[in-house]
């Protein structure tokens, strides 16, 4: 089993939602539905998901905002409604994606469903033209790389940020503040561990096979040593 721990998860208990996600939903019967390890909130009100971090948290959600407007024409991602900020944190409004995520208690049930659309999810963001996205990944090394391996990366491609339709099928990815260019393993080895994280052992070379590339242990193990390394605030 893979050394890093997984951290984030739905929240148990009462929450106290931060006075900004308040401010966008005053009257609303919200769902805290994700705390990341930063102390950051995800609630769902409606067709709307009102994404906050504290601020220091190493997080900028203007990052992901730039993020998720140069990929809306280009790839599935949530629609960017509002943005604000105040002394304590910042927030980020966008609209549902038509699914559930890949480990909700559908696709956990579903294991093999789930692999398979993570893996079309990544073939659809690997398939942009990274000649034209203006950023980087900032937690994957510079790596001497054949060109046609740099790509449009996730940069957080764990399991939980690929957005699953009814039908099995890929419909979008979120939490996406890490994308940008950088060698199609990045995600690919993460992706792959994240698997043994959510669903068990035993999927990896089943997520290899739909992707349809063979396993670069080498690379595999690069990634993954240096994603578990990488700080909260580059790696969430």
């Amino acid at each position: 089993m893979v050394s890093r721990p997984v951290l984030a998860s739905r929240p148990v208990g009462p929450i106290e939602i931060p006075q900004l996600v308040r401010s966008f939903a005053p009257s609303a019967e919200l769902d805290a539905v994700w705390r990341n390890e930063l102390g950051g909130l995800t609630f769902r009100d409606g067709q709307r998901y009102l994404k906050w971090n504290p601020l220091g948290s190493g997080v900028d959600l203007d990052e992901e905002r730039a993020r998720l407007e140069w990929l809306a024409p280009r790839h599935p991602v949530p629609e960017v409604l509002d943005a604000a900020r105040d002394d304590h944190g910042q927030l980020l409004v966008t609209r549902a994606l038509p699914g559930d995520g890949a480990v909700t208690e559908r696709w956990l049930a579903r294991p093999r469903e789930a692999v398979h659309a993570i893996a079309e999810g990544l073939l659809a963001l690997h398939a942009l033209s990274a000649a034209d996205c203006p950023f980087a990944c900032r937690w994957a090394p510079a790596s001497d790389v054949p060109a046609d391996d740099l790509v449009v990366v996730q940069g957080d491609a764990c399991a939980p940020n690929t957005i699953i339709g009814s039908d099995g099928r890929f419909v979008g990815h979120v939490d996406l503040g890490f994308v940008g260019v950088a060698d199609r393993w990045a995600d690919l080895a993460v992706a792959s561990q994240s698997l043994d994280w959510n669903y068990g052992s035993g999927w990896q070379d089943e997520f290899f096979a739909a992707y349809g590339i063979e396993r670069d242990e080498g690379r595999i193990a690069l990634y993954r040593a240096h994603f578990d390394a990488a700080p909260y605030d580059a790696a969430p």
